[in-house]
């Protein structure tokens, strides 16, 4: 079934983009846009979009038939949607995009993550339980398998995002897993293969890139298919093995140990902070930086004990959503997006709550907040005690990280304590937004 969200979402690049809409309004049954080029609208797409039941243009504006109901729905969400798209536009800073673009690195490998992560908790349990030993290694080589190569895929999607070639990102990311390392030998210290993990495999194959790009602006053509290639490996192959190696090692080990020392010792507080700020990092687009910590946690350690924490944010939201559900009785406006948006949110899925709820109304986004803290407190606090709780892959949060769940204490003591995490992150979203989120008089 098609949301008034899903349809806000199709319609805006149709009409030529944000840029290109100057003002948004709506009768009974029509969605009406002022357009800087009404050139740039797409008339046959919109025209074939489910939900649209017509196309008009008449007095300077253009006119989206949705029907009774339906328009204010989806008005609301295309207003949400605008203001969410011109912010990222306004915020468009060079760390942001340098962030996003470290992003597009990793979230092609989300897929591969959770997949693995599923089939490794699978393992897991037969093992624990004893049942069907003789499956269990085959498991674990579906499950460990990629988990060994990351580094040649993160190589490869690197050199593609920044401009060079896939393939020789993915041959210079290669060597840090290659098992051979182990016969290098530099400074009186012997490679470890793996040493450095995701994080040197980004670093070698950004130096690859710019290896690369080099010689294509100085190598004559005649000879650029033979040493480009050679030379990318040659020079960035040997600065992995004798710098990039042994730094990213560094690295990587200080935030192995820097997450471990964070929860054993400040658990309750760092979980309150990770929780509470999670969503203004998402908001600003510098939650983006986060994404080569988690591979690196999982890489070294087997899962994040991150994520659980963050994910507490979104819980709150869920929390001060409903609050605002509860209290917005006659907005039926408000009151249509929170139905549409809740099950995404329960899902870890918060875009659509906080573009088109907390932030718009202001006050729900900060108790939202607060309910994020007390759920990542709660969390915190038993890593405090011995009972951390990680997360073997990355992007689901919400009930949908249930199934990729990792702990000390097993999986059933992890899924306890992050259960109660969300309970408390509800509660506390609910209660403060319900309380302190919205003005009496609504």
């Amino acid at each position: 079934m098609t949301t008034s969200y899903d349809t806000a979402t199709a319609l805006l690049p149709l009409v030529g983009g944000p840029a290109n809409v100057t003002s948004v309004a709506h009768c009974m049954t029509r969605l009406r846009l002022g357009l800087a080029d009404p050139s740039l609208v797409d008339r046959e797409a919109l025209r074939a979009l489910p939900g649209v039941l017509g196309v008009v243009e008449d007095d300077g504006t253009y006119q989206v038939v949705l029907g009774p109901g339906a328009v204010a729905r989806v008005t609301a969400d295309f207003e949400a949607l605008l203001r969410k798209e011109t912010r990222k536009a306004r915020n468009a800073t060079p760390l942001k995009l340098v962030l996003r673009r470290v992003a597009n690195v990793f979230v092609p490998l989300i897929p591969a993550l959770i997949g693995c992560g599923i089939l490794a908790g699978l393992g897991g349990l037969l093992t624990n339980a004893g049942w069907l030993p003789g499956l269990t290694p085959a498991l674990a080589a579906c499950a460990s398998a990629f988990m060994s190569l990351i580094a040649v895929f993160v190589g490869y999607n690197t050199a593609k995002e920044f401009g060079g070639t896939p393939v020789l990102g993915g041959a210079v990311a290669a060597v840090v897993v290659y098992p051979g390392v182990a016969k290098v030998t530099a400074f009186g210290v012997t490679l470890a293969p793996g040493q450095g993990g995701v994080l040197g495999a980004l670093a070698a194959a950004l130096l690859g890139t710019y290896v690369e790009k080099w010689c294509r602006g100085r190598v004559p053509g005649t000879l650029d298919v033979l040493l480009t290639p050679t030379l990318t490996v040659l020079v960035s192959g040997l600065t992995t093995l004798y710098v990039l190696m042994y730094a990213a090692g560094a690295v990587s080990s200080a935030i192995g140990m820097g997450a471990n020392w964070l929860l054993s010792t400040t658990g309750a507080f760092a979980g309150a902070v990770l929780g509470g700020l999670f969503l203004p990092l998402v908001m600003l687009g510098l939650h983006q930086a986060l994404i080569p910590i988690h591979a690196t946690l999982i890489e070294q350690q087997g899962s994040t004990t991150l994520l659980p924490l963050l994910a507490m944010a979104g819980a709150g939201q869920v929390g001060a959503a409903a609050a605002v559900y509860v209290r917005l009785r006659h907005d039926t406006a408000m009151r249509t997006t929170i139905k549409s948006a809740l099950p995404a949110g329960l899902l870890g899925v918060g875009e659509p709550l906080i573009y088109g709820v907390s932030l718009p109304l202001g006050r729900p986004f900060l108790t939202a907040c607060a309910g994020g803290a007390a759920g990542g407190s709660f969390v915190g606090l038993f890593a405090m005690l011995g009972e951390r709780v990680g997360a073997t892959a990355i992007g689901p949060s919400g009930w949908a990280l249930f199934p990729l769940l990792a702990g000390d204490g097993g999986l059933g003591t992890a899924a306890a304590i992050y259960a109660g995490g969300l309970g408390t992150a509800y509660a506390v979203g609910f209660g403060a937004t319900y309380a302190f989120g919205l003005p009496r008089e609504r």
